[in-house]
């Protein structure tokens, strides 16, 4: 398999692709690639779980709220993730749904944060499978 995710070039906002044998291993890459961008999931312990459950119209929505996911935990409860667990994405009657779990740490002294996402955005989203599974995203920083 590929690297997990990769950044691409941007004027103003931070793009990736991420990567993964299917759904559910993409957008946990994906999520990792959000998480970099604002601290080291490497240096964050799995000590604190969430659930995490979000349904939209089509692949590119669950993805978009999916990521707002990290931000808001991190925003309203200081969480920072260090992983994903138990993902599944579920084709359902009105479109998708996704549930899982993050793991990670709330935010202490020992842990650099060296970045900020704003925001999620539909700017240049792609969804891609075949062999294998590619999403590209555009965060506002």
């Amino acid at each position: 398999m590929k690297k997990k995710f990769r950044y691409l070039n941007h004027t103003a906002d931070a793009k990736f692709q991420a990567f993964g044998r299917n759904l559910e291993e993409a957008f946990a890459n994906a999520a990792l690639a959000t998480a970099s961008l604002m601290w080291n999931p490497e240096k964050v312990g799995p000590n604190v779980s969430y659930p995490v459950a979000v349904e939209g119209r089509d692949l590119e929505q669950i993805l978009v709220r999916f990521l707002e996911e990290i931000v808001y935990f991190f925003e309203t409860k200081g969480f920072l993730l260090h992983s994903t667990e138990d993902l599944r994405v579920e084709k359902t009657p009105d479109g998708y749904r996704l549930r899982g779990v993050f793991r990670g740490d709330h935010h202490s002294a020992d842990h650099a944060l060296f970045g900020e996402v704003k925001a999620v955005t539909y700017n240049e989203i792609k969804v891609e499978t075949g062999e294998g599974v590619t999403l590209q995203v555009v965060l506002d920083i």
